[in-house]
């Protein structure tokens, strides 16, 4: 089947969209499995192993095209034994140059397309989506803090071992400004754990601390 509607191209020459999609997660499911040594067979075994089987024949099928459909749930799982991820099977960066994002559209880089099917327009630093954004933002103040912590613990060791008054205090000074970041850190993750409630969500797990005991499983939002 072909598209219409596309002005500068020979719709004869326009696969159907979902043709389209399914031959490019088909291909990469191809690639993905003979780089990893597997036949279709092992794949097969191996979907059966996760717990939702796909026959021999239906990956065949799917290869080769004369599959008339691809359920979400075959892409997620394919994904797993493939040692991947669904939106890696769907948009096969650096693999395939250009995807159409959706029917009737002209293609398109396939990072880009990527990036709008994950929430990041091209040019936007976080996800439209709200939930999402905040999302971003919670764990960027993670990695933030964790980083901020393990300054501030790397400058209190220096300061222990510092050889003199003048290298004690650099490193008591480093030690302080980190622990400030910290603070700002862990202010921020308060403010947007608040706006997800705010927002009818529920915030994510917080990280736990690189310095808590490894039996210390609780990482409660006082920890902040």
């Amino acid at each position: 089947m072909t598209q219409s509607g596309l002005d500068d191209e020979d719709e004869d020459d326009v696969p159907e969209w979902v043709d389209q999609v399914m031959a490019t997660v088909a291909k990469e499911v191809r690639r993905r499995r003979k780089e990893l040594g597997m036949s279709a067979q092992s794949l097969a075994d191996a979907c059966e192993e996760i717990g939702h089987p796909i026959p021999r024949n239906v990956i065949a099928n799917m290869e080769s095209g004369r599959r008339a459909s691809l359920p979400l749930v075959d892409v997620m799982v394919l994904a797993e034994v493939l040692h991947t991820n669904p939106i890696c099977l769907i948009y096969p960066v650096g693999y395939v140059e250009q995807v159409q994002r959706l029917p009737l559209r002209h293609s398109e880089q396939t990072w880009d397309a990527m990036r709008w099917f994950t929430g990041a327009e091209p040019g936007e630093p976080l996800a439209l989506d709200l939930m999402l954004r905040l999302f971003h933002q919670h764990e960027g103040e993670q990695r933030a803090l964790r980083a901020a912590e393990s300054s501030e613990q790397d400058e209190a060791w220096k300061a222990k071992s510092a050889g003199d008054a003048a290298q004690r205090e650099e490193a008591l000074s480093a030690q302080a400004f980190y622990a400030e970041r910290a603070a700002l850190a862990k202010e921020r993750l308060r403010h947007l754990r608040a706006t997800i409630r705010e927002e009818g969500g529920t915030p994510p797990l917080l990280w736990p601390s690189q310095f808590a005991s490894p039996f210390d499983t609780n990482h409660l939002e006082e920890d902040l």
